[in-house]
């Protein structure tokens, strides 16, 4: 284990979980890279991630935050009509959940974008007054019009560029339908462009929108997508996604892959507690070093998989494989290594070494096979290909079982009857509700952490 503290950062530690011996001619190695946040940086000095010449205006935002609510007022949010009520409530609480300190927002989102609060282009700054106006403001959001999510996202970001003090910002997103007021090509190109301006967690409601979709917004901004079946458990799922929001403190956090001459990063992947290809998001940060999005921290820990391909070498030999680092980066440019870890590789002749896999590799392994054995299989279903549908969610049966994930097994559950699950034997289940499938899909790509036995092993 690794670690680099100050007494005015949050402590991050790193801890490299692998096999390094390979057998002769072998190139790839594998190793589960853990990242644990303690601290929250509230130990003193300035929040991390704040410019230092940030001014007075930092002081009145206590924890250098800033959230915009954007709620889908389209005309399917009027029914049943209890859906905006549910939404409307389900944002007052969000609101309620806002600290004293922090500047927010909210967004009516049609086929247009409208700031609801505070209005003037502006956010507003939390406190008893401006929560409970906020609140009376709610009572405009109507339901009308259509859905174009881009503008959602567009005018969050001019809100947000309007405080250059703040450093973490964090958008939640509500809506129940389908993106249909805006060409794929135009929401994408919105994407590209706030990317690394904001996080935003993402919420579908009912089972009227697209799970791809969604998924794609959230996967953009580095944040989660799930469903809420019943408008009426909107306001616990509002409050504890605002709540979880609060709790960041520290932004922009990169991890940082360091590979030496002639070897090459094949992936970078998050994969606890989500499912997160990181791959294609590769910033170049100096020679044969390269920074991959974390989005923002709280007190929290992470498992990425990073995989390396490196140079053949002779038995005996051994070599650094890669340079793991958390960074954060300066108001001057250059950056701060918050923690740091290695990854080896030794070659060996020795059987029993270089063909031991490493049980932590193994297991996201897996959840990844799970994940997309899950989506294969109701894709299949949804193309009428029942034999191959059968096929990839009995897999999926069959590892939600080995690694030990027992929500995912659950929500397979009320999809498919399980005959055998260690040998992934299933029947589909008739009558099986849109929102069980909706929901299976949408948390496909939620994972269990490594067992206590199989990291000490």
């Amino acid at each position: 284990m690794a670690s680099l503290t100050k007494s005015n950062l949050p402590r991050f530690t790193t801890e490299i979980f692998q096999n390094e011996y390979l057998s002769e001619g072998a190139r790839e190695v594998n190793a589960i890279v853990t990242v644990t946040a303690t601290g929250g940086g509230t130990t003193g000095g300035r929040p991390l991630g704040l410019a230092a010449d940030a001014g007075p205006a930092a002081g009145r935002t206590v924890n250098n935050a800033a959230v915009v609510l954007m709620v889908d007022c389209s005309g399917s949010m009027d029914y049943p009509p209890t859906k905006m009520r549910n939404a409307r409530d389900a944002t007052a609480v969000a609101i309620d959940t806002i600290r004293d300190g922090v500047a927010f927002a909210v967004v009516a989102g049609t086929h247009e974008a409208r700031e609801v609060y505070p209005a003037g282009g502006q956010l507003a700054v939390a406190s008893a007054e401006t929560r409970e106006a906020a609140k009376q403001s709610l009572r405009r959001l109507t339901a009308g019009g259509g859905t174009a999510i881009g503008t959602w996202l567009a005018l969050a970001d001019k809100l947000f560029l309007t405080r250059s003090d703040i450093a973490i910002r964090h958008g939640i997103l509500l809506t129940d339908g389908r993106n249909e007021h805006e060409k794929p090509e135009d929401l994408q190109r919105t994407l590209d462009r706030v990317s690394g301006h904001f996080t935003a967690d993402c919420r579908g409601v009912g089972t009227d929108w697209e799970v791809a979709e969604l998924r794609k917004i959230a996967s953009g901004l580095l944040g989660t997508a799930d469903i809420v079946a019943e408008p009426a458990d909107l306001a616990e799922d509002f409050r504890s996604m605002m709540t979880t929001a609060m709790g960041k403190q520290v932004a922009d956090v990169a991890l940082r892959v360091w590979t030496p001459a002639n070897a090459t990063v094949k992936f970078v992947k998050q994969v606890a507690p989500d499912l997160e290809d990181l791959t294609e998001r590769r910033a170049e940060a100096g020679p044969r070093a390269g920074d991959y999005p974390t989005g923002s921290w709280g007190d929290e820990s992470r498992d990425y998989h990073v995989c390396v391909e490196v140079p053949n070498a002779a038995v005996g030999n051994e070599m650094l494989a890669a340079r793991i680092s958390l960074v954060l980066p300066g108001a001057d440019g250059g950056s701060e290594v918050l923690a740091q870890g290695l990854v080896r590789a030794v070659w060996t002749d020795d059987l029993a070494s270089s063909t031991r896999i490493s049980p932590q590799v193994a297991h996201y392994t897996g959840q990844a096979e799970l994940a997309e054995s899950i989506q294969e299989g109701l894709e299949a279903k949804r193309a009428g290909d029942l034999d191959t549908a059968t096929a990839k969610l009995g897999a999926a049966v069959r590892l939600a079982h080995q690694t030990g994930n027992e929500g995912t097994f659950k929500l397979l559950q009320k999809v498919v009857d399980v005959v055998d699950p260690k040998e992934g034997t299933v029947r589909f289940r008739k009558d099986v509700s849109e929102a069980d499938s909706m929901t299976l899909e949408t948390r496909s790509t939620k994972t269990v952490r490594v067992s206590g036995r199989k990291r000490a092993e």
